[in-house]
This record gives C-alpha cells, structure tokens and sequence, in this order.
C-alpha cells in the first residue's frame, strides 16, 4: 500500500506540476483579454441575474433556475477546499499564496463563464425531457472530437467517487469524532441516508435542496470570520500587509522560493473553484435560460463567492491569529480550527466543525449529479440507477475508512480532468466570443427597453 501511495502520488506531483497550473491560469488571462475583461464590466449585472429571478427564465428549456444552477455548482464547490485547502496553501506556501488565489480566482472567472456559456449552448434533451451538459458535450458537439468527451467523462465519472464524495464524508466523519466524539459508523449512516434522499430525487431535487442550503452554510461561516475580523480589526491591516508582502517574497516559505507560494496559491485556489476543470458547467448545462450568455454571468459569479469572499475569510482570518508559524503548527482543517479558537474559544472550533459538515455534505450533493451525467455520457443514460445508489453506499465507505490512497487518486483523476476541457475552452474561444457579443446586444436593449 505504501508504494501504491507512492507511485500515485509522483503521478499527481506530474498532472497537478506546472504544465498544468500555467495552462490553467493562461486559458484564464487568454479568455480574459479575449472577451475584453468581461468579469470587471458586467459583475454588477451578473449578481443581479444571479439572486433575482428573471422573467426570461420562464418558459424556456431546462430543469431548474438560474439561482438553482449556481447554488447547485456552489454546494459542489464549497467543500474541503475553503476551510482545509487554504491552510494547507498558507502552511505549505506562506500566507502569500492568498494573494495568488486571489489572482487565480480573477482570472478564473473568466473560465468558469466560457465553460457555461459553452455547456448551455451545446447541451443536449434526453428522452425524459431533462438537459444534459458540459465539456464531454461541447468537446463532442461543438469540437467535433469525441474521444476527448469521453477521457473527460471517464476521468469525471471516478473522480465523483473521490474528491466529491469519500474524501468529503472522511473530512465529516473525522470533524465529528474529534469534535463531538461520535463513531464514525454513525457518522457514515446518517450522511448516507441524508445524501440518499436528496440524490435519488434528482436534480430538481437537489437544486431545491442547494438554494436552501447554500446560502445559509454561506453565511454561517462567513459570518463567525466576520465576527473575528471585526472585533479585531486592528490586526486586518497587519494580516493584509503580510499577504502582499509574502506574494513577492521568497521569505513567505522557510528557504524556500518565490514559485512555491505561487504554485501553492494558484493550486489551491483552483481546487477550491474548480474553474477550468469542467465541472461546474454539467449544472449551468441545467439552468432555464434563453441565452447561454445568461447563464453564464451567473455562473462567473461563483468563483466570486467561493474564493474572493468565503477563501479569503479562511485565509485572514489564519494570518490574523498566526498559528502557522513555526515548528510542528497544524495543517489543513486543525489550523483553521485552531486559528478560529484563538479569537472566539470554543465557539470558533463550532464554527469550523459546523462549516466542514455543511461544506463537505454540500460538495457530495454537487458532484453526485457531476458523476452521474458524466457516466450517463458514457453510457447513453443506461444504469444511471445503480450508479446512484453505488454512489450513495460510498458516502459511508468514504466515512469508516482511511482515504490517502483514495485522495491521491481522486486527485489525479480530477486533474486529468482539465486537460481535454481546457483544450476545448481554448478552441471553442471563437464560439464564447460570438455568443458573448450576442447576448450582450441583448442585454442592452433590455436595459433601454426598461429605463
């Protein structure tokens, strides 16, 4: 076993190495300059489309709303990520790696917008009247190469069962057993049947069940970092200065270089958002919308929520409270839970323990509808009922068994991944242009037509 660990994790120091986090980044800036810094001019507009119901919604092709879509790709997003992934990044990068999540997450909104626009253009009707969509969809469709649709799928279908689903029920059922001191059978029986309920309706069922969740998980947390930040304001300052000063600094890391805090900042800042691994657009590709570009803009908007606001509260909030530094300082979900403490006690360990359940359940409910329709893909739609429940039985494996061989796994699988999507984004960017250019004409004679 330990030289399996091995063995996969030099194979996911190759697919998660530089080639790829530059690819990343790049189809980012590309797609950035190519639609003319879409993020900046239209976010107002967005998170309007985004968190008030359109009347262009009504009548058109689709399964669920524009709000729906987004707390569906959100609740698959804002997991593990945002609380255990960005202290890694600070621990294993400096506190710099912030700021480069920060420009990750900048630039990948423009990703995530080309990957919507592209999934709702190229989405297809199956024959129960339900919408499928997503990289496999426009590789196929709107490339012409098919067998990239099916590396996409075959890579998407597995990596559902690691990184969005048993490293997530691990990540609870450990949170719970130190925390609360529950077995973490019992842990692994009530995700099970919880996940079970709300994935075996579908996905209008778990599009109803997100735009519950979502919003007030969200805000639970945020709120608890709010609390730090404002009633220790003094510090607010220090932290940032410390960020920006680390980002350029090789002294962010002990010995280290500049590119370690960039690498860490940039990786982590795509495995919290996802932007360009081709997963978020399976759920635009649902969304009721008469316009891909609609879509779109609400889906850019996640990337905000997910790493500029949520990302950030987890990362000041560590420098704020400095238990990073240091010889033998906690990693991963102990740092932020620590880092909490120190300012608010044992309320604050709540918080994070709270977060890392609602997050992580989230995510388990977001990538199980990612797997299905990547295998439905496969598969023409056929044994879509077993892979649920296979992946509802999972949830409770994930929770009783030690996972680092899963995880290295999963995260291989979610790395290769980006590969075929990111070609697609990249040749496909003519076609994002022109249906951005359209739908923006739209836009602005709607906005004539009501002023």
């Amino acid at each position: 076993m330990d030289r399996l660990n091995e063995i996969l994790g030099n194979i996911s120091g190759l697919v998660w190495g530089w080639p790829l986090l530059v690819l990343l980044v790049g189809t980012g800036v590309y797609l950035t300059l190519r639609l003319g810094f879409l993020q900046f001019r239209t976010l107002p507009y967005a998170l309007k489309l985004a968190f008030k119901p359109s009347a262009q919604q009504k009548g058109e092709k689709g399964d669920i709303s524009h709000y729906q879509a987004l707390t569906t790709a959100l609740a698959a997003t804002i997991g593990t990520g945002n609380i255990a992934g960005v202290a890694t990044a600070v621990v294993l990068g400096g506190p710099g790696a912030v700021f480069w999540m920060w420009i990750t997450a900048i630039f990948g909104m423009a990703t995530k917008y080309a990957e919507a626009i592209l999934a709702v253009k190229y989405r297809v009707e199956n024959n129960k009247g339900e919408m499928s969509g997503g990289p496999m969809y426009y590789l196929d469709r709107g490339l012409g190469q098919k067998w990239l649709g099916v590396l996409f799928a075959f890579f998407g279908a597995i990596a559902a069962f690691g990184i969005g689903n048993m490293v997530q029920a691990n990540s609870v059922s450990d949170a719970v057993v130190q925390t609360f001191n529950i077995p973490t059978w019992i842990t692994g029986l009530i995700l099970l049947v919880f996940a079970g309920l709300v994935l075996l309706g579908g996905i209008k069922s778990i599009g109803r069940v997100t735009a519950f969740f979502v919003p007030i998980m969200a805000a639970f947390y945020v709120l608890g970092a709010l609390i730090i930040i404002i009633t220790n304001f003094e510090l607010v300052g220090p932290a940032f200065n410390t960020i920006f000063t680390d980002a350029f600094s090789a002294n962010a890391v002990g010995g280290g270089l500049l590119g370690t805090v960039i690498r860490y900042g940039v990786a982590r800042g795509v495995f919290s958002n996802e932007a360009g691994l081709g997963s978020a657009p399976i759920a635009a590709a649902a969304a009721r919308t008469d316009y891909p570009g609609r879509q779109a803009l609400v889906s850019m908007t996640q990337v905000l929520i997910d790493t500029i606001i949520i990302c950030t509260m987890t990362g000041l909030t560590i420098v704020m409270a400095g238990e990073y530094k240091g010889e033998g300082s906690e990693d991963g979900a102990a740092l932020t839970t620590a880092s909490f403490s120190a300012f608010l006690g044992d309320i604050g360990g709540y918080i994070v323990t709270f977060g890392l359940i609602f997050f992580a359940f989230s995510t388990i409910v977001g990538w199980s509808y990612y797997g299905e329709k990547c295998f439905g893909y496969l598969t023409n739609d056929r044994g879509l009922g077993f892979y649920k429940i296979l992946f509802v039985a999972f949830v409770f494996i994930g929770a009783v068994i030690e996972l680092s061989t899963v995880w290295t796994f999963a995260d291989v699988m979610n790395g290769l991944m980006a590969f075929p999507n990111l070609i697609g984004l990249l040749l496909l960017s003519g076609v994002v242009a022109s249906e951005t250019k359209r739908f923006l004409k739209v836009a602005k004679e709607e906005k004539r037509s009501a002023g």
